[in-house]
């Protein structure tokens, strides 16, 4: 199969930062689906992971990168039920197994669904690992109600694939007033776009919330910068109140400073699951089973702003360069 991987890290403008490669076709294990990939799109994290794992010794073999990814399925393990080869499918991946840099990759179908079928496959590829991350976020560690209580949500780092599906979230199935950051028109306008009630400059967080008549909220989730953040949130969060985040730091945080309102910290990683083969691991595809849904039948908007084409080194260079320039709105997708 063809792919796109690195062996060392290295600047996104070095000839070998991204190089493409040959390799054998996978065999799916007895709970795995193997899928020919149509679509995928590019997170944060992968630009991270590419810039971090390989620093002092380079990897062994082809690191192959990816999460998101829309494709056919071709062949099945025996121990796969709820799936047929022709099916189309989408799924966020596994951070320990080969990623979606590929024409060809095994997944397991405990945390994989149905596409939606109203969409192209390179609109459904922006939504598995934001949408997996914003309803665990707000369903599974904030335990947001999904009815009509009334209470308030600032999403820091609004304009991003997971703000933009949050906010979509907490509009459409929750009672939440909605309040997101965002620092230029455009990114107030998507805000906007995708439901957030109000709008605030993360440059001056508190000042901004109080203007916008927020004294505190309830939820905070943070996927900007915690540390950076930090004491902003402690001032804004509500008595009894919790904040969410996504984002690693080494900073050093005072979480005492949550101690008097009885806040709490939630951490959410989409891959915690998967990568912990957890008892409630299945969970994640029936997640993305609900968001087929909700896209269907138009509840729930995909967030591609940007499509590029072909898997080759030059496009995922190209994708890889532009999502390190921390200004993307919405989601890049690659159109195999």
């Amino acid at each position: 199969m063809k792919a796109v991987g690195f062996l060392n890290s290295l600047p996104i403008s070095h000839a070998d930062s991204l190089f493409e490669v040959e390799l054998p076709d996978p065999a799916p294990l007895p709970n795995d689906l193997l899928i020919r990939i149509e679509a995928i799109s590019i997170n944060p994290a992968d630009a991270k992971r590419r810039l971090r794992t390989a620093v002092e010794q380079p990897h062994e073999e082809p690191f192959i990168l990816g999460y998101d990814a829309v494709g056919i399925v071709e062949a099945m393990g025996d121990a796969v039920s709820g799936f047929s080869t022709g099916d189309r499918v989408w799924y966020a991946g596994d951070a320990d197994r080969a990623g979606s840099y590929a024409s060809h990759q095994c997944v397991d179908h405990r945390i994989t669904s149905l596409a939606p079928n109203s969409v192209s496959p390179e609109s459904a590829a922006s939504l598995p690992l934001t949408s997996l991350t914003a309803w665990e976020m707000l369903f599974d560690r904030l335990n947001v109600p999904v009815d009509e209580t009334p209470a308030s949500l600032l999403i820091i780092g609004g304009a991003g694939g997971v703000g933009s599906v949050t906010t979509q979230l907490a509009r459409k199935l929750t009672g939440l007033r909605v309040v997101a950051t965002a620092s230029r028109p455009e990114t107030e306008q998507w805000c906007r776009q995708m439901g957030a009630h109000d709008i605030v400059n993360h440059r001056d967080l508190v000042a901004d919330m109080h203007k916008v008549g927020h004294q505190t909220a309830d939820y905070i989730v943070q996927y900007a910068d915690t540390a950076q953040h930090w004491e902003a949130m402690c001032e804004l969060v509500a008595p009894q109140g919790k904040i969410g985040t996504i984002v690693e730091t080494e900073e050093k945080l005072d979480i005492s400073a949550l101690q008097g309102k009885s806040a709490a910290l939630c951490w959410e990683l989409m891959f915690t699951r998967s990568l912990f083969q957890t008892s409630d691991m299945y969970k994640q595809g029936q997640i993305l089973a609900r968001m087929a849904s909700l896209v269907d039948d138009g509840t729930i908007t995909t967030t591609e702003t940007t499509v590029l084409n072909g898997l080759s080194a030059a496009t995922l260079k190209q994708a890889h360069e532009t999502i390190e320039q921390a200004a993307t709105i919405g989601k890049i997708v690659v159109k195999f």
